[in-house]
């Protein structure tokens, strides 16, 4: 966490790391419930360059290790786990290489990036299924899958970025669902949306950069899968997990154009594919620094 604060810095953003007391002054409960069970304490970078253009806000998951929590994941493939930080890594390398650019054009977006970090370990301390943990900003989410910790922490990041910058457009990229990669495969990112126009300009982006996506439906119909009868949301609710993951963030926007990507497939190879190497491959990195670009282009409203 603190080599990203840096990174960032040395790039020309304003970066602060959120740990002890301030996630708990700051009401961040999904951060505190997923890192409770690890003996390595989570935190939240918080870094933002202010400008006159569009107001941007990337989220990332920080995940740095997951075993599911009490909804322990089967040994197979767990040592891949260490590559549930995907998405923070994107955001953060997209954002550096975004500030270190000194067009005129680019340093007017007023970017602010939010990375929720924390290790999801199985202990006396762990938070269990049947817990209510209430979310920056007062949401609360009744848990029903600990390995469906990503969410939780993502939901506190985005409520946190929202209040702190008041975006004009939101994204956040994670290793979120198993469901991503059985509908998609290991080449090919999913994009969830609030928002037309901010989906085709990351599929724009994306092909651009030689980087593949899909839009998966936020349909209607399975909204009411979100809903709790003891919480505000219901934390991994049934049904297409890619989407019902997708509908449970969007609780957390608070309306504003959305984009949610889910890179559980194509953040990780198995092997060396094509110019992607092993084990991590920083899919979505330049997405984002093209989608980054374009927004700093595009005629405010």
């Amino acid at each position: 966490m603190g080599r990203m604060a840096g990174a960032l810095r040395a790039a020309g953003m304003r970066a602060d790391v959120l740990s002890g007391g301030d996630l708990v002054s700051g009401g961040f409960g999904g951060v505190l419930a997923v890192g409770g069970g690890s003996a390595n304490p989570p935190a939240v970078l918080v870094a933002r360059r202010p400008g006159p253009g569009p107001r941007v806000l990337l989220v990332g998951k920080g995940i740095t290790f997951d075993t599911g929590g009490i909804s322990v994941k089967p040994a197979d493939g767990m040592h891949l786990m260490r590559t549930d930080m995907a998405g923070s890594a994107a955001v953060v390398a997209a954002a550096e290489a975004f500030c270190a650019d000194t067009a005129p054009a680019y340093t007017g977006v007023d970017l602010t990036v939010v990375v929720p970090s924390a290790e999801n370990m199985l202990s006396g301390s762990a938070y269990r299924p049947g817990d209510v943990v209430t979310h920056v900003g007062g949401t609360t989410s009744e848990v029903t899958n600990t390995d469906a910790e990503g969410r939780m922490v993502l939901a506190d990041a985005l409520a946190h970025g929202i209040a702190e910058c008041d975006p004009e457009v939101v994204i956040d990229v994670a290793t979120l669902t198993g469901a991503m990669k059985v509908a998609l495969g290991m080449r090919t990112g999913a994009v969830m949306a609030t928002d037309d126009d901010l989906a085709d300009r990351v599929a724009a982006a994306g092909a651009r950069a030689g980087e593949r996506w899909w839009r998966l439906p936020l349909p209607d119909d399975l909204r009411p899968a979100a809903r709790s009868d003891v919480a505000d949301r219901r934390q991994a609710p049934k049904g297409p997990g890619a989407i019902t993951a997708a509908l449970f963030l969007e609780g957390f926007v608070d309306g504003r154009p959305w984009a949610h990507l889910d890179i559980a497939g194509p953040a990780r190879s198995p092997e060396e594919i094509d110019e992607v190497g092993p084990i991590a491959t920083g899919f979505a990195t330049r997405t984002l620094l093209g989608l980054l670009r374009d927004l700093a282009d595009r005629p405010r409203a």
